[in-house]
């Protein structure tokens, strides 16, 4: 079966010291101490250590063969997301990031997919890169983040870009990032594992509660690692929407129920059930296979849950699997071959 793969994360092998570039810390740089491995460091302190195949294209597809997956749909690690800086040094950031992804699509174009990233904190400079991205680079969209600095999605200020992008058809990931590592959250990886799903089911809530789904109706938005919490605490949102409008309804007086069959997500679960749970609550056109590959939290043989579900059709399988993100990113199936897993 062909495999598209809506969510990957990929750094170029080498960028320039941002620091000494822009003229003041906070950025992440990527240092290569030995062969195939990279940490990432942020003033200093190490973010995460790296290997090949976050940098490497010829990693990656061997990695993908392995395990059959015909696409890997390319966005950059959320920490280079930088919306906290001076917009201007985050515009020349994004456009390092998209051009080296531009790079790599451009020389394997059956094998991958580049997905944008744009300064949110300035609108305009982001409609911008935005449409350089899918007018120039030929990207079908970007990754955003949950949330921009104190603005959530729905914020006055974002709609020009929500508005744009339906305008140009421009699909938007968007990941979840920026949680809280202080206090009570320092333990147990608290951040990813409860933070992470918290941060998109708030982005989901702003969105359906802030109108932006009833204003721009044609906008594709798909939500990663299975829409966080709000596949299963939707009735509770319907719930807080009916019995106290005073505070919910406030921009959007729609149910938020209405907007499922509008709003994607990606297939992260780890669970069954929950993957079940999922399909039937956000519909079975209207989740795509996500893996986060090529992180701890992913799913290391991107698919495997899809194509174990005994109660899932194979055209269902089929959808999940490679239909929707066609659907969802208007790609030409045809242009892809599937890939028969060696693992």
């Amino acid at each position: 079966m062909m495999k598209i793969d809506i969510h990957n994360h990929i750094l170029p092998e080498r960028w320039p010291d941002l620091k000494e570039r822009y003229g003041y810390g906070g950025w992440v740089q990527l240092h290569h101490h030995c062969q195939g491995k990279a940490k990432m460091m942020k003033d200093g302190k190490l973010f995460r250590e790296v290997d090949a195949n976050c940098w490497d294209p010829e990693v990656r597809m061997k990695e993908m063969d392995d395990t059959g997956v015909t696409v890997q749909v390319l966005s950059t690690v959320p920490v280079m997301f930088s919306y906290w800086a001076k917009p201007e040094d985050t515009l020349d950031l994004c456009k390092i990031l998209n051009d080296d992804m531009d790079k790599i699509c451009k020389k394997y174009p059956t094998r991958f997919v580049g997905l944008g990233t744009v300064p949110m904190q300035a609108p305009e400079l982001a409609v911008q890169e935005m449409k350089r991205c899918v007018q120039e680079l030929g990207f079908p969209g970007i990754q955003i983040g949950s949330h921009v600095n104190e603005w959530n999605l729905d914020a006055p200020e974002l709609q020009p870009i929500f508005a744009t992008a339906e305008e140009i058809g421009c699909a938007i990931f968007v990941h979840p990032w920026d949680m809280d590592l202080s206090g009570r959250m320092k333990k147990y990886w608290l951040p990813w594992l409860v933070g992470m799903p918290a941060e998109t089911t708030t982005a989901m809530c702003s969105m359906v509660f802030g109108g932006v789904l009833e204003r721009f109706p044609k906008l594709k938005v798909c939500f990663a690692h299975g829409g966080g919490s709000f596949p299963y605490t939707v009735g509770r949102i319907e719930h807080g929407f009916n019995v106290r409008p005073d505070l919910c309804a406030v921009d959007n007086p729609i149910n938020p129920r209405k907007y499922l069959g509008q709003i994607y997500t990606d297939s992260l679960t780890h669970d069954p059930k929950a993957l079940s749970l999922l399909v039937d609550v956000i519909g079975e056109d209207r989740v795509l296979l996500g893996s986060d590959y090529p992180f701890p939290l992913g799913e290391h043989h991107p698919g495997k849950l899809i194509t174990s579900m005994q109660d899932f059709s194979e055209q269902l399988k089929d959808k999940l699997l490679a239909g929707n993100a066609c659907e969802f990113l208007q790609l030409d199936r045809s242009k892809f071959q599937p890939v028969k897993a060696t693992q």
